[in-house]
This record gives structure tokens, sequence and C-alpha cells, in this order.
């Protein structure tokens, strides 16, 4: 890891020992969720959380997690503000890297999240996660951990530590994780430990200081930091999520879903629903970068969409509405335009013929991601 800066972690400890109150904030996939764990509090996030309350039992703290399960940096880009940054979190644990793939795409995408973070005004302390799979050693932490020492973020592999030690024939498969990927409660918790021993080290170094012996100014140096310049081309820090809210599409047979969402969690709510061979939609965004996010489920079969950028069917998306996994109906994000000419798109989804006999799901879009 090349040189990092502990200025905001520190700054988070020094407030925590003085009593101040402090949000401890996740966002990531489903091990950040906590799937698998047999109840919330077994989840890694929590785990940490209680860290922090035990660490510093003057202060007061509050947990926000925002994970959700298959999703990506791509997506977390479009969310972060309203999953995680609207709660004015103090530290924010990011972790993408079993979820995205390791390449360039992914790279800049994940940078965009943390330059949301980081740039966010209430400047939180980051630490980036790299969760692992186990079978495999995969996951997209050199492109991950590249973006972080750019900025001189901290992070804690699970690959370099617990994987390596699992490797070792310290711990079996089958103990840190049911299915090669999700930890179980002990895989949770040894996860966590890993977080939890990076943070006691930071918490072992920090000068016995009382926040009232700092002056305004030191305290502004202490916790904000001036950003170099992006590492990628950077499109999707200012990436935004158009939902029903923010956009009225023009429908052609899709109709616009009613029910209300009860919370981040309440994912298939609130979008539009194409029924038959033929239903349209079209938006119209001004933007250089588009995602479309649609469900795949596991209630096969289900039927399919084309999508179209500004007439190009030649380069035209599907979007297989079908989930081949028994985990439960995913949220898939399929780019469909990546660094374009920023100006007005038309973007047209077609639902597909299908010759099936059965009944068959309705397609079901979420939004649109743009940037």
């Amino acid at each position: 890891m090349e040189a990092v800066s502990l200025a905001r972690l520190k700054d988070c400890m020094l407030r925590a020992e003085c009593g101040a109150e402090l949000t401890i904030g996740f966002l990531g996939g489903s091990i950040t969720q906590g799937s698998l764990a047999t109840k919330p509090e077994n989840c890694y996030a929590y785990i940490v959380f209680s860290w922090w309350k035990q660490a510093f039992p003057k202060a007061v703290f509050h947990y926000v997690n925002g994970g959700i399960g298959g999703t990506t940096s791509h997506f977390g880009a479009a969310r972060v503000e309203t999953d995680v940054l609207m709660y004015q979190p103090d530290v924010v644990v990011v972790d993408f890297s079993v979820n995205d793939d390791a390449d360039a795409f992914f790279q800049e995408t994940y940078e965009g999240v943390i330059r949301k973070i980081l740039t966010w005004h209430c400047a939180p302390a980051v630490i980036l996660l790299n969760n692992v799979y186990y079978d495999t050693g995969k996951n997209a932490q050199d492109y991950h951990n590249a973006v972080g020492d750019w900025y001189q973020i901290p992070h804690v592999s699970i690959k370099d530590t617990l994987y390596k030690r699992m490797k070792a024939g310290m711990y079996t498969r089958g103990e840190l994780t049911p299915d090669g990927l999700h930890p179980s409660d002990k895989g949770h918790a040894l996860v966590a430990a890993e977080l939890i021993t990076f943070l006691e080290h930071v918490k072992a170094c920090m000068p016995k200081l009382d926040m009232s012996n700092l002056s305004m100014h030191e305290k502004e140096e202490t916790a904000f930091t001036k950003l170099p310049e992006p590492m990628t081309a950077n499109m999707y820090e200012h990436a935004k999520r158009l939902t029903i809210r923010e956009i009225s599409p023009q429908l052609i047979g899709f109709r616009t879903d009613t029910e209300e969402k009860t919370g981040h969690l309440d994912f298939f709510k609130n979008g539009w629903i194409g029924q038959k061979a033929g239903d349209r939609i079209l938006f119209k965004v001004t933007c250089s970068c588009i995602g479309v996010q649609y469900r795949r489920t596991i209630k096969r079969p289900a039927l399919c969409a084309k999508v179209v950028v500004d007439g190009d069917t030649e380069h035209a998306k599907i979007l297989d509405g079908n989930f081949d996994e028994d985990w439960g109906d995913c949220l898939a994000l399929e780019p469909v335009l990546h660094h374009g000419e920023c100006k007005e798109h038309m973007v047209e989804i077609t639902i597909l013929d299908s010759q099936e006999n059965t009944d068959i799901t309705p397609f079901y879009l979420l939004s649109l991601i743009v940037a």
C-alpha cells in the first residue's frame, strides 16, 4: 500500500474520545447487507459498528448500512447520496470488490463513488474493504486499491489476510462461507476482525489530545483535504439515478408501477412495467453515459427487452429478464452508452416477442443511471 492519510479517521476518533455524536456508514453489496448472517447483528458491518461503541464509550454512535445485494459501484455512484451520505456519516466503509469486474470501466465508476464521499460536505473518513471469492481468490482489489492509493485512502484486504490463512490451512472454506462468497457468522466475524485490527492500530497511534486544545483552523485542516485531479476519466462522480420521481418518459404499452416503496431494500416498486411484445418506453436524457437498470427474475420465463440509443439499431442491447441463480431477483444494470457525446439522447426500450406458451413474468424497468 502506498502512503495513506489517516487525518480524517484520526479526527473522528478524537471527537469520539471527547464524547461527540458520530455516524458510521457502510456501502456495498450483499456481504455488506449481511447476506447469510443469521441475524443483522452478526453482519461484519454491525460488528465493526459495535467496536466503535465499545472503543469510545463516551460517544454516541449511529449505524447506516447501505448494502444492496448484487449491485456494483456503477449503481453505487448514483445512490451513495440517498443510501449513505444524506445521513451525514463520519466514517464510510466501501466494498464492491466482489461485485465489480476487474477492469477500467468499474475502476472509473468506483472512483466516482470515492470522490462523491470524499467531497461530501461533512468530509467522511473512508476505508476500502476488499472481500473475495473464496474458491478462486478473485476480486477487483487491484483496480479499486489503485484508486484508494491515488487518494491516500487505507484499504483492508480479505484476499491478503483471511483468504491467505484459509489457503494455508488455518480455516476450511466451509467454516468461512457456505457458498464460496457470502460469509457465515464466523466468516462475518473474521472479516470484521480484519477491519477492527486496522482501527485498533490507528487508535493506538492516536496522540493524547483533547479537541478543546485544537484551534478551529487545526480542526478544519484535520478534517478536510484538497483532492488530486481524477485518476480516470471520472465521468461517474456526478452520476444520477432517474426514477419515476425524476423523469416522465413516454409510455406506449408500458405502465407505471403505483406501489410505494417501503425503504431502500424494497427494490421492485415505483418502476415501469412491460407486459407484452411491442410495449415501448421512450426517454430523453442529456448526458454522455447511460445505464439501464432492470429486474432479472427467478420467476422464469420472463419477458426480455431491446434497448436502442439514438436509433442505432445496429448496436442495440438485449435486456434478459431471466435470472439463472436461485437466491432471488437481481437488480441488473446494463451500460448502453459510455463516454458518448454529451447531448440529448433518445433511449427506446421495446419488449420482445416470446414463444413461451406459459404465463410469462412481465419485464420490470427500475431506472436509468446517467452521468
